[in-house]
């Protein structure tokens, strides 16, 4: 299982709208070209991370632009803008375990506090980092590429 693209694509997203937003309208056609997905793709999630007032979105082709300065906005608050998830849980468990077989009858006492304590530990490391963390690698990165 594997947290849901949304999440890195939203990312890349809002990294973009960081690097380029002094310097060009950033379209939603503009972000689906680096991102290689379809516009509608990006539009949705446009949808989400401004429903989670991290993204203003000015209709036609005005463009895009973050709500808040990059320093202000975490992983984690683009996690929650697009994770879904149901009740707030990352794992989602298998609903009707066998109870008449051990296994079955004990997998939730065994694993659920695990599961928990997973999500917590990701969700307090996505609280560390830092959309001005992702930016200052992209323009390290982009520097180093440089001739």
């Amino acid at each position: 299982m594997q947290i849901s693209s949304r999440f890195t694509i939203a990312v890349h997203m809002l990294a973009a709208l960081a690097l380029f937003e002094d310097d060009r309208r950033v379209t939603s056609d503009f972000l689906a070209g680096s991102i290689q997905v379809n516009p509608v793709v990006v539009r949705r999630l446009l949808l989400m991370l401004k429903g989670a007032e991290l993204v203003s979105v000015a209709r036609g082709r005005n463009g895009s632009r973050l709500a808040r300065n990059p320093s202000e906005i975490t992983l984690y608050d683009v996690y929650r803008a697009t994770a879904l998830l149901e009740d707030g849980k990352l794992f989602h468990f298998h609903e009707r375990p066998n109870p008449a077989c051990p296994a079955g009858r004990t997998i939730h006492a065994a694993l659920d506090g695990k599961l928990f304590d997973v999500q917590q530990a990701m969700e307090e490391k996505l609280r560390e980092i830092r959309l001005s963390d992702i930016v200052t690698d992209m323009k390290a990165a982009m520097k180093k590429a440089q001739p």
